[in-house]
């Protein structure tokens, strides 16, 4: 600190300082602490309380769940948490019972790799973040009801995950029903006869492990060899929202690839409709909605059939249907696994030798094909590459509405995770596919006519033809015709064709993919689950619950060379015989069986997913939550008919991820009947993110922010001039400031203030040390108007204000409270500054009732000094639970407003009106004023324009 800050506070021993701010807050956080301030009631149960505030209306305020990183928090972090708990405060005093809360979300892959890097195990180095992290949320006076937080990582929760978990592979998506139903109600079925076993035999002529095959077929929670992202650098594997843009890994920026490998899913497809369905009643951001409806992807078309000699039919799913009549062949992804089928011994007579691809058998051709694909990310085999590649299985399909046999191509322009995994390529009309027949001279034919003068001969066309508003032409044949019909009426007519002669449907696909459940990491929740001397996986009984995750030396998993496809998982757990083999008795009356575990673990989604309605009833080892206590706090209601959270405050990254999981958690548990809530999160908003001048040196290589210096508008460091640009704060960028450094400077009320007040909540804007001391500066101004710093006494009359103090603290009151209640904060701290500049000014004591409005006012925002100010002026209780003041209307509208009288479009006078006069009213007034009537010098009048109470506008004859 300066020697003339030094100097002031002696001159001024009671003046609001950093020193004096630090004494203040933790004075204030033992007292909260002690005192249960923020403790929220529930109607029943361990943590029912005061009856009275349990019967206020609710609100159930959350912060997305933070992840306890080595690094800390530095300022950009709590920005969220802030504003979440200047909301609840607000909340509260306007008459709310507030649960706001924040645990952690310590399982996933950072806490592994810095175990692996260190020698720590994730569990010591995770809890030590913890611990940490909490000393830094606590300074900043967030007003949480710690009896309710918790971690991912306590057997007490995960144990209620596992559950979860045991939930969704218990049960399975009736469709008839439009929701989950338990497993045993679909066994019954098949025992019963009323459902028939795909090849017809009855249920009691299978054996166990074709019973259980069957029924994987339709649990939410499954097992199956498919194709999945794998990330040898990462060495597990990754679900479709874990992979960017670029086909790599979210967490590492490591390649993608593809790999066919057994593991657990989740048949998050069966709720598509209804995820996408339920967004209309969320007041979610429009963008977020969007992207979720995106990513799901729903589209109306039709399944068709093409048989293919022996090995059954490759089925399509195309929005095109109309354009059958054009399919010239046909392409299947390299992973398809009708491919082995398909494939001849030879070459048919007449290949053209560029289909081959220079092999000498389809089978040749085809396995040097797959594993040059394999090599390639989504993304990369999905770009608009100048050459297309793919080569001929050596089979031809039939196209059902012409009779034509067609060529079937392997390309990795197809991918199995969209549609079918199959395409009929209508080259004419696609683009891809135009590029692609090009390659390959491969047969075009147009069948939608074209509406510019490039004729309907494909073979003379530099590009495909595509157009929904065209009529169809050469799609006709002896039961059907298309020609001369639009698009829509096309896609009716060939579809109930379709359907008549049993080769296709109408029906809707989805962009959505079932959700990849397994990883390969020691650090997750271990999966509920042992498998039997058959393979057949078996769920553990409730009362074995929690499966604790084993100790063990070595938790890092066997990653590889980045970019070497050709390798396989191998999990940590697979590595402890003792913990995988085991002999249990799992009371299905088999009595005692030796059983292996499943080795690999949740991914750190699992957790995520239900940690609001632990929340609601942390202590409950009986339940997963009370439904009465879920009723109360998240239940449907007026304006919320899925119920919910009542606001959910985090980025907009997790909108596909997260969301999207959590959406279809809450959704089985509803339909399942163990909670009300069909949705997790009514109302979402998205806070933007605080920014820092990133500066680097000639290297590119980033320097240390604080070492940085500024001449003549250039930046230096050590000396050599550095290049800045804004971006994103962290460590790594040696631009990090930690919140500890500006409560250690100017106090936590100060960076609450600031971080509040540096613009909209929801826009990202840039961090300027600089400018923080301009929120102390109003704090000190605020303490000097209650508080003598001389003496230390409170300076405040038992008088009344005068009128333009009403004024002035009634319309602060109103805009205060409008702001608050919209989160709109920064405008609100404007309007307190505003007020507080004006008490300022106007001198001498406060009356007692403005000083305690103040204090009032600010005490969301800045709750320590709030509090000790409501202290000091008398009051025994605190001020987070006073009622917040009410504007009286008399004062929020202006006594006078200027309406400005104009004659052609120039203001001739001003006159100072009520408020509330009326269009008549007022233009006599202005009609009357010696300034009007001087202006228009005797000239008659043709049209008054009055727009009370602001303008008059005069036009003369």
């Amino acid at each position: 600190m300066s020697e003339t800050n030094s100097a002031a506070e002696t001159a001024a021993p009671h003046r609001y300082t950093a020193a004096m701010a630090a004494d203040i807050e933790a004075r204030w956080q033992d007292f909260w602490d002690a005192e249960g301030t923020y403790e929220a009631p529930n109607p029943t149960g361990d943590l029912a309380g005061d009856p009275e505030l349990a019967a206020k209306p609710k609100k159930f305020i959350m912060d997305m769940f933070p992840y306890p990183s080595g690094a800390g928090l530095h300022v950009g972090h709590p920005l969220g948490y802030i504003a979440t708990d200047v909301y609840a405060r607000h909340q509260r005093m306007t008459g709310h019972n507030v649960l706001h809360t924040l645990g952690f979300d310590a399982f996933g892959l950072p806490a592994e790799q810095y175990a692996v890097q260190t020698g720590t195990h994730p569990r010591a180095s995770t809890e030590a973040n913890m611990e940490n992290m909490k000393v830094q949320l606590r300074r900043l006076g967030l007003g949480h009801d710690n009896r309710r937080s918790f971690a991912t990582i306590e057997s007490e929760y995960y144990k209620w995950t596992q559950w979860i978990f045991l939930q969704i592979f218990n049960s399975w998506y009736d469709a008839e029903a439009d929701r989950a139903r338990p497993i045993t109600e679909l066994v019954e079925q098949f025992e019963n006869g009323t459902r028939a076993a795909p090849d017809g035999r009855e249920w009691n002529a299978l054996s166990a492990a074709e019973r259980a095959d069957l029924l994987g077929r339709y649990r939410l929670a499954y097992a199956s060899d498919a194709p999945v992202n794998w990330s040898p650098g990462l060495g597990t594997v990754l679900a479709n929202e874990e992979v960017t843009a670029d086909g790599r890994s979210e967490r590492g920026n490591f390649p993608v690839f593809k790999a066919k490998l057994r593991q657990w899913n989740m048949r998050i497809t069966a709720y598509a409709d209804r995820l996408l369905n339920d967004l209309d009643g969320l007041d979610w951001p429009e963008a977020i909605k969007l992207q979720q409806r995106n990513w799901i992807g729903r589209s109306e078309g039709a399944r068709v059939e093409f048989p293919v000699d022996t090995a059954g039919a490759i089925t399509v799913f195309t929005t095109r249907q109309d354009t059958l009549f054009g399919a010239t062949y046909m392409v299947l992804a390299p992973e398809h696994e009708l491919v082995e089928r398909i494939i001849p011994a030879a070459w048919p007579e007449g290949t053209h030798p560029v289909w081959t691809g220079g092999h000498a058998s389809p089978a040749e051709a085809v396995t040097a094909y797959r594993k040059q694909a394999a090599a390639k990310s989504d993304v990369e085999r999905q770009a608009e590459a100048k050459d297309k590649t793919g080569v001929f299985t050596g089979a031809y399909a039939t196209n059902p509405v012409s009779g034509e046999m067609v060529p079937v191509f392997i390309a990795d322009y197809v991918l199995m995770g969209y549609g079918t995994g199959a395409i009929m390529a209508v080259p004419a009309h696609d683009a891809r596919d135009f590029a692609f027949a090009r390659a390959f001279e491969l047969p075009m034919r147009c069948v939608v006519q074209p509406s510019d003068d490039r004729g309907t001969d494909p073979s003379t066309w530099d590009d495909a033809f595509a157009s929904y508003e065209a009529k169809l032409v050469n799609s006709a044949n002896d039961e059907v015709s298309l020609d001369g019909l639009g698009v829509v009426e096309a896609k009716a007519r060939i579809t109930e064709w379709l359907q008549e002669h049993g080769v296709g449907e109408g029906t809707v696909n989805f962009r959505l993919r079932d959700w990849l459940f397994s990883r390969q990491r020691y650090w997750g929740e271990p999966f509920p689950i042992v498998y039997d001397e058959e393979g057949i996986a078996h769920p553990l009984p409730e009362s074995m619950l929690p499966l604790e995750l084993p100790e063990v030396e070595d938790y890092s998993p066997r990653t590889f060379d980045p970019e070497d496809a050709d390798t396989q998982p191998e999990t940590p757990l697979s590595r402890n015989a003792d913990w995988v083999n085991v002999t249990l008795d799992l009371g299905d009356g088999a009595g005692p069986r030796k059983y292996r575990r499943e080795t690999n673990t949740m991914p750190n989604w699992a957790g995520s997913c239900w940690y609001e309605l632990r929340y609601l009833d942390p202590t409950n080892d009986r339940q997963l939550v009370d439904p009465a206590i879920e009723q109360y706090w998240m239940g449907p209601r007026d304006g919320q008919p899925t119920g919910g959270v009542d606001l959910y405050v985090g980025g907009a990254e997790h909108a596909v991820l997260h969301l999207l999981y959590a959406r279809f958690w809450s959704k089985v548990l509803h339909d399942l009947g163990h909670i009300s809530s069909a949705e997790p999160f009514h109302k979402l908003y998205n806070q933007g993110m605080i920014q820092a001048f990133v500066y680097r040196d000639a290297r590119g290589i980033a320097v240390p922010a604080a070492e940085v210096e500024e001449r003549d508008g250039a930046f230096y460091y050590e000396g050599e001039k550095v290049s800045r640009v804004l971006g994103k704060m962290g460590k790594s960028l040696k631009n990090a400031v930690t919140p500890d450094e500006i409560c250690a400077e100017y106090g936590a009320d100060t960076l609450r203030l600031y971080e509040m007040a540096m613009g909209p909540l929801d826009v990202s804007r840039p961090w300027d040390t600089r400018a923080v001391v301009g929120q102390y500066r109003l704090l000190q101004r605020l303490w000097r108007n209650v508080v003598d710093e001389e003496t230390g006494e409170v300076t405040v009359v038992d008088t009344e204000p005068g009128e333009d103090t009403l004024r002035a603290l009634h319309k602060a009151i109103d805009g205060v409270g409008q702001d608050l209640e919209g989160m709109r904060f920064n405008t609100a701290i404007a309007k307190i500054t505003e007020l507080n500049n004006h008490l300022t000014k106007a001198g001498g004591p406060l009356s007692r009732s403005v000083a305690e409005r103040l204090v009032l006012l600010v005490a969301p925002l800045a709750p320590h000094i709030a509090e000790e100010l409501w202290r000091r002026l008398g009051h025994t209780d605190s001020v987070v639970h006073q009622d917040f003041p009410v504007a009286d209307p008399a004062y929020v509208v202006d006594e006078t407003v200027t309406c400005v009288v104009q004659i052609k479009g120039k203001v001739r006078a001003r006159l100072e009106i009520s408020p509330s006069i009326t269009d008549v009213e007022l233009e006599a007034l202005a009609l009357a004023d010696a300034a009007v009537v001087a202006a228009l010098g005797g000239a008659g009048i043709r049209k008054v324009i009055v727009r009370a109470p602001k303008l008059v506008n005069i036009v003369p004859a």
